[in-house]
């Protein structure tokens, strides 16, 4: 099983950015994929969870208004858009398949920067 993420990426406050996991070793639409970010010098925040059969999303409160989650069935590969960035957002983001509600494989993150 491998999570393979984009690499990293620089924006401007009020842009967005998009992120990609691709999966593989394993069937795509099998597994929910959860969404994780770490800010510098903090601990892991999940921003949601992400069923690839369906389509479906959960997201964390917090994230409601800013977020959308979507994936590329035939290439396997999943997206977390994050619009109206902020200083605050910049942070490593990582992807991680969710087995009996815990993530078992990451991808090896994904560093997004917000500055000006």
């Amino acid at each position: 099983v491998q999570l393979v993420q984009s690499g990293a990426e620089l924006r401007n406050p009020g842009a967005s950015v998009k992120v990609s996991c691709k999966a593989s070793g394993y069937t795509f639409t099998s597994f929910y994929l959860d969404w994780v970010r770490q800010a510098p010098g903090q601990g892991l925040e999940w921003m949601g969870r992400f069923d690839p059969e369906d389509g479906s999303t959960k997201l964390a409160q917090k994230f409601q208004d800013r977020v959308t989650f979507t994936a590329d069935t035939s290439t396997s590969t999943a997206y977390v858009e994050l619009r109206g960035l902020r200083s605050e957002d910049t942070a490593v983001y990582y992807c991680a398949r969710n087995y009996r509600g815990r993530g078992d494989y990451w991808g090896q993150g994904t560093q997004v920067t917000v500055s000006s």
